[in-house]
């Protein structure tokens, strides 16, 4: 609340505009040349580097462990030498052996879907413990309940909108009221907690995304699909900046 002199009555501040981030998936960058690719997209304007680890059991896809992570983790520096954020999306079940090994390979956030762990609460305890902040995951269809118990424990709400370990989806228009629904769990929590949705973002439907309520955007395909990664990253900025 602020003062207003000439009125003599007490008046509320307008809302402070939200900080965005927009985190490249690193799945679609050229495996050859990784250390290069998080460098380069890092240059490019990214803010986060986003993992996306799939176990084949979770989900029917296999990518790549700790020591991906830990071999990056020196690469995810600005030009000026200032770190970057990884964050890291489990897929992987169970959570707690994993998630211990990417905190220890420099993982900043870690996020899990609760229906991987048997006790949501300790694996959240034990992200942590270890170090990095916990997030959970929620797909499509899943039900936002478990917020209800853990709000106050996670750092990170990430919802999928699209299916994960799939390829060639579009983006889930449902997923805007979800958005809209983790935003008020947000909101009415009075925590700090980032907002990231991964799936289908791209230039044309970021907007959307942000009026949602989102404020981390997980982009694969549309950064690291097209041959000049900062015009699509100033394009997503300038969307989100409309």
């Amino acid at each position: 609340m602020t003062f207003d002199v000439g009125m003599g009555m007490l008046r509320q501040s307008p809302p402070m505009s939200p900080t965005y981030r927009i985190a490249p998936s690193i799945l679609s960058a050229d495996f050859a040349r990784l250390g290069d690719e998080v460098k380069n997209v890092i240059a490019s304007g990214a803010d986060w580097i986003h993992f996306d680890v799939m176990d084949n059991h979770y989900v029917p896809n296999l990518t790549f462990g700790p020591m991906i992570c830990e071999a990056l983790k020196p690469h995810a520096r600005t030009p000026d030498g200032q770190p970057v954020t990884i964050d890291v999306h489990l897929m992987v079940e169970p959570v707690d052996e994993l998630a211990t090994a990417f905190a220890k390979a420099g993982a900043d956030y870690i996020s899990f879907h609760p229906d991987a762990s048997t006790h949501v609460h300790r694996s959240i305890q034990n992200i942590r413990a270890q170090g990095a902040k916990p997030g959970l995951v929620f797909n499509p269809a899943a039900s936002l309940d478990v917020l209800d118990w853990v709000i106050d424990d996670i750092d990170l709400i990430l919802l999928m909108s699209v299916n994960p370990g799939f390829g060639g989806q579009s983006f889930i228009d449902s997923t805007l009221r979800k958005i809209e629904l983790a935003r008020k769990r947000i909101e009415a929590s009075g925590r700090d907690i980032r907002l990231e949705v991964d799936g289908g973002i791209k230039e044309t439907n970021i907007r959307r995304v942000a009026d949602a309520g989102a404020d981390t955007f997980v982009a694969g395909s549309a950064i690291f699909g097209k041959p000049d990664y900062k015009a699509v990253i100033d394009a997503m900025r300038s969307a989100l900046a409309a």
